[in-house]
């Protein structure tokens, strides 16, 4: 693993536990104020939340007395791009909620990581994943 790498995996370990743990004023710094926050929905339609709407969720699930989500992941892969990475991740919030497959944008302002974005996919079948192309049908 490179040092980016380590460093990125440690800022998402911070990232999934402030979040995890509804710790807000920890979440504002860890993620840019233009967020793009992309959900699909399952009616296969992208939902986009903006910084202040997910905000606003994770408010209201602590004000309200809600446990902690649990921290669970595993970064599947980092790629960097000058001063931006893509991270994807396994994660599950709780033994209740579908595992889901998230991808990470991030950007590095100064000396932090960031979040600029992140894309929630319900986590595949991989036992029935046939793969994204389709088999070859002629051979040479």
């Amino acid at each position: 693993m490179s040092d980016l790498n380590r460093e990125l995996v440690k800022f998402i370990d911070r990232l999934a536990e402030a979040g995890s743990n509804y710790r807000m004023e920890e979440m504002e710094d860890l993620y840019t104020e233009d967020l793009g926050f992309l959900v699909l929905t399952s009616e296969g339609e992208i939902t986009r939340f903006s910084k202040s709407e997910m905000f606003a969720e994770f408010r209201a699930r602590r004000d309200a007395g809600e446990l902690p989500l649990s921290t669970e992941k595993k970064v599947l892969h980092i790629e960097e791009q000058g001063n931006q990475a893509t991270a994807v991740l396994y994660r599950r919030m709780s033994e209740h909620a579908d595992p889901a497959f998230y991808e990470l944008r991030l950007v590095k302002e100064g000396e932090s990581w960031k979040v600029m974005g992140e894309t929630v996919l319900p986590w595949p079948e991989l036992s029935s994943a046939r793969g994204f192309l389709p088999p070859r049908t002629l051979t040479r």
